[in-house]
């Protein structure tokens, strides 16, 4: 069964979150984690 699809709107707050498959890391390394929270940072703004 496929997840409903997220209401969006403008102004609204979300709720991010990541997790790798089976407690995998999500992140290669460092670099790889600060450029996703830049990224993250970036379309927050």
């Amino acid at each position: 069964m496929a997840r409903k699809l997220r209401v969006e709107y403008p102004g609204a707050v979300y709720h991010v979150m990541n997790r790798g498959d089976r407690r995998e890391e999500i992140f290669r390394d460092d670099t790889n984690r600060e450029r996703f929270l830049e990224t993250l940072g970036e379309v927050c703004v």
